[in-house]
């Protein structure tokens, strides 16, 4: 293998490279994002916070409506017992129990409202738990997907690593610092010369640049001074 056959084939390796390497990073960006599962996860927890809330609620008006109703019952108790005689206290029982009754009537109707919120609540905790069981199964098989693909990534990274070093080794260092010194600048460093042209800019190279490439040697395209080889 020629001198720039030999720095073609390390560019062949180095496109390579650099396409497992963006293979690697697309996986890895893959297997961080967890944007879908972490606002399912939010939203599951924002719902259980309401529902605690609801039924906090809901229970604080059980309780006054418990009280309500024992209040109006010992109420009723001394209005309709017999007890009490004096016709002044009984329309001031009569008038609290009026006062209760339509404290009691506000207070479920405020009550069964609630019930009905914390229903619909209940009903929507149940889609969102699910969305997010679903979720988490597709997370935990993607994880597992993909790690497998990174680590088989890394594998061929690791072997195509290997493979320019030993490469790179076999080339002459002055032409593999051309080498890299054009790389810096352009995407590829080498350019094939097919009928006469640089395939890297497509203009007509001299007949006797490419025959020196044939031969071997290091020639540089005048038009856009890549490294040329000549099959």
């Amino acid at each position: 293998m020629s001198l720039p056959e030999q720095l073609h084939r390390l560019q062949q390796i180095d496109c390579d490279i650099r396409k497992r390497q963006q293979e690697l990073d697309e996986v890895v960006g893959r297997l961080a994002d967890d944007r879908a599962l972490a606002t399912a996860e939010s939203e599951l927890q924002s719902t259980r916070a309401q529902m605690e809330e609801l039924r906090g609620r809901q229970k604080t008006l059980e309780w006054e409506l418990q009280d309500l109703n024992e209040k109006a019952r010992q109420t009723n108790a001394k209005l309709f017992g017999g007890t009490t005689r004096n016709p002044k206290e009984l329309v001031n029982l009569e008038k609290e129990a009026v006062m209760l009754k339509g404290q009691i009537g506000r207070k479920e109707d405020s009550l069964l409202g609630l019930m009905d919120e914390v229903e619909e609540l209940e009903a929507r905790l149940e889609a969102i738990t699910e969305e997010h069981r679903c979720l988490k199964e597709e997370w935990d098989v993607r994880q597992q997907t993909l790690g497998q693909k990174k680590g088989e990534i890394e594998a061929e990274l690791e072997g195509l690593v290997q493979t320019r070093s030993g490469l790179a080794g076999q080339i002459d260092s002055q032409a593999l610092t051309l080498y890299e010194r054009i790389r810096m600048t352009r995407e590829l460093a080498v350019a094939k010369v097919e009928r006469g042209r640089c395939q890297g800019c497509h203009i007509t190279v001299p007949t006797s640049q490419w025959q020196k490439s044939k031969a071997g040697n290091i020639v540089q395209c005048g038009s856009c001074n890549r490294i040329l080889c000549s099959e």
